[in-house]
């Protein structure tokens, strides 16, 4: 008696507490609704806050926290989703993709060769323009290609929706969000010991964006730990396949448009400056600091060999230890880049959901060694 006695205490606590989380996320939503410059972000931040707090005084019931995150779902997720879409407004990426889709299917590349202004450059991996080939608003596509790889991965969490940096690309358009999927599914899979499926999956992440590819070697070394050198080898294999499958065409087919687009650009080495530019420490030093622009990618390439060489030293040998060092690279990496925005912060936020959330059903290690292993778009940071 006295055990499920503590046990209602803590939970009706717990409410309490994530009654003040959904008022947080309200005020944070109002305020993007006021201040921001971005009209999505504006159409976004009214009914998101308001859901939120609707949501904060259902989640004074100690029965009641489902339905409140059912509510916040609806109210930062499919209202402003279906509205933005049915007037045919969103962020530039998503009109970028669009276009890469058109591009792919009358020239053969989602680039072009000479880019001049900022909806030129499509500086993402060849797999993205896919998003833009299908039918209706990419939107579709990309959130649920991510839902439904978070699903498998079970990771299906109503609160993770809700937070408004999930929920706000999911609404205005994020193209990060099927790569961060795909990247946690690779992830389980890896840990689960599924060397073929992780690679398949991991190689098609790594096929829509640069930001999947420290993904690649993470999950080698998971697999490498728990069932040894072959099963390491055959998953490196075929996720490297389906990578090069899928991009080194296209770069081959327009070396200078996919190098000016992909690479170039997001690292600011273009004459046409990139919109990414929240202030985090490297933005701030290519900005105010003579030279920093170096400093920050020396920075970057130490945090890169600094999280490569703890891969060998101490592998990760559980699907929560690689998506938690998964998370905490991603997140040193984009917080030191000379182009980068808030919005990468789903990066970390979603692996180190994975990373906290109850223990995926893993296989039998191995005993063999470890190995070293055209609507009315507007402006947002690309």
């Amino acid at each position: 008696m006295t055990k499920r006695l503590e046990r209602y205490v803590r939970h009706v606590r717990y409410v309490r507490e994530e009654r003040w989380v959904w008022a947080g996320c309200a005020l944070v939503a109002l305020a993007l609704a006021l201040v921001s410059d971005l009209g999505p972000h504006r159409a976004w931040g009214a009914p998101a806050a308001a859901g939120y707090a609707v949501a904060a005084m259902l989640a004074c019931g100690v029965r009641s926290r489902p339905v409140a995150r059912t509510v916040a779902v609806a109210g930062a997720v499919v209202v402003p989703l279906v509205s933005l879409v049915t007037v045919g407004r969103g962020q530039l990426e998503i009109a970028v993709v669009e276009r890469s889709g058109q591009l792919l299917l009358t020239t053969g590349s989602p680039y072009v060769t000479d880019p001049t202004g900022i909806a030129d450059f499509n500086p993402y991996l060849p797999g993205m323009a896919l998003f833009g080939v299908l039918p209706g608003d990419a939107r579709w596509w990309m959130g649920g290609v991510f839902v439904a790889a978070l699903a498998v991965a079970g990771l299906h969490r109503a609160w993770l929706l809700a937070c408004p940096v999930v929920a706000l690309p999911l609404a205005v358009g994020g193209v990060d969000l099927p790569v961060v999927g795909l990247m946690c599914l690779g992830v389980v899979l890896a840990g689960q010991g599924r060397p073929g499926r992780a690679g398949l999956v991991l190689g098609v992440a790594a096929a829509l964006k640069w930001t999947a590819w420290p993904a690649l070697p993470v999950a080698l070394t998971l697999i490498a730990v728990r069932r040894g050198h072959r099963y390491a080898l055959r998953y490196a294999g075929l996720a490297l396949a389906t990578t090069t499958a899928a991009v080194l065409p296209f770069a081959l087919a327009d070396p200078a448009g996919f190098y000016r687009s992909t690479i170039a650009f997001p690292l600011g080495l273009t004459d046409t400056a990139s919109p990414a530019a929240s202030p985090l420490p490297g933005h701030l030093l290519a900005a105010y600091v003579p030279g920093g622009k170096m400093i920050a990618l020396a920075l970057l390439a130490m945090s890169v060999l600094l999280i490569a060489v703890s891969l060998v030293v101490r592998p990760p040998g559980r699907t929560r230890t690689a998506a938690a060092r998964l998370a905490f690279g991603l997140g040193l990496a984009m917080s030191l880049m000379p182009v980068t925005r808030f919005g990468y912060l789903i990066y970390p936020l979603v692996l180190g959901a994975l990373a906290a959330s109850r223990p995926q059903r893993e296989g039998t290690p191995d005993t063999s060694p470890a190995i070293p292993v055209a609507p009315s778009w507007e402006k947002t940071l690309v």
